[in-house]
């Protein structure tokens, strides 16, 4: 997973920060192995905000991808973030319980998205 870790840091390097300064990068390979990056961009308003996943699943699932095969999530403190629970229930549309999320922190810990979402809702539960 060292080269999307890599492509997250690079995208969180484009962030666009002015409130929080707490800069987020994401990439996501999709089953082809195509890799889409995405970054956090705040708004005054703070509710307005991208959060970096959402931009890089967004942009791969408007090319057509519905199908991932890994996620790599950074910030520039190199904190171990995860994905927000917003971020997790996006990622659950599209992805099993046992997609893996790799982020960035001292021990580079690998979560599965089940682990990071238990009980997640799914569209069965629509039915």
């Amino acid at each position: 997973m060292d080269d999307l870790l890599s492509a997250a840091r690079d995208a969180a390097d484009a962030a666009y920060v002015p409130y929080s300064e707490y800069a987020v990068g994401a990439a996501i390979e999709t089953a082809d192995g195509t890799v889409y990056t995405g970054c956090n961009v705040e708004n005054a308003n703070y509710s307005n905000s991208l959060h970096a996943e959402e931009v890089a699943i967004g942009t791969a699932v408007s090319d057509g991808h519905r199908s991932f095969s890994r996620l790599a999530v950074t910030s520039t403190k190199r904190d171990g973030v995860t994905p927000c629970g917003m971020c997790r229930q996006t990622l659950a549309e599209f992805c099993d319980d046992d997609f893996p999320v790799r982020t960035d922190g001292e021990d580079g810990t690998e979560y599965t998205l089940g682990e990071l979402l238990p009980a997640t809702i799914t569209r069965e539960h629509l039915e």
